[in-house]
């Protein structure tokens, strides 16, 4: 009798890992196939985004990321406590991850900047193109709950 035999199917299911995905022994920055990291986060549909608090604590929440030319955009509420995190200290890390949080790939470093009107716009439009009618929906809400100045959107490079 093989070990998997012993398992559980949806248990296999829940802890398989995802074709094409090798941790061990990949170049930085790279994916089998020649994807590279940015490439890949920019598929997933939320990644983990860790800010770190002044002890050095750290922070993470799943959001929403789409590509913008060489690094990922997020948009979140303006007075969330990673926005204040962001404008104190740039540093962050992201991975991919689930709609709850758990991450199945490696975290990579990144600076985060916040992004002025007309970058948030941007951002804005872009999240319309990935997410299609759920994020209009969520756009509309915020629109109609905080106004076009109650969101900012964060713009994500890699340290690679």
């Amino acid at each position: 009798m093989d070990a998997t035999a012993a398992v559980p199917r949806s248990a296999q299911r829940r802890t398989a890992r995802r074709p094409g995905y090798c941790p061990v022994n990949r170049p930085r920055g790279s994916y089998p196939g020649g994807v590279t990291t940015l490439d890949r986060l920019a598929t997933e549909k939320y990644i983990l985004l860790t800010t770190f608090r002044k002890d050095g604590r750290a922070v993470p929440t799943p959001v929403w990321a789409v590509r913008d030319g060489d690094a990922l955009v997020v948009w979140t509420v303006a007075n969330s406590g990673k926005v204040k995190r962001i404008r104190r200290s740039g540093d962050v890390t992201v991975a991919p991850c689930d709609v709850r949080g758990r991450p199945h790939g490696p975290a990579v470093p990144g600076y985060a900047a916040l992004a002025d009107s007309a970058g948030t716009r941007r951002v804005r439009s872009l999240i319309k193109e990935k997410y299609r009618v759920l994020g209009r929906l969520t756009l509309l809400g915020s629109r109609l709950r905080r106004g076009e100045q109650g969101t900012v959107g964060i713009r994500v490079t890699l340290k690679d």
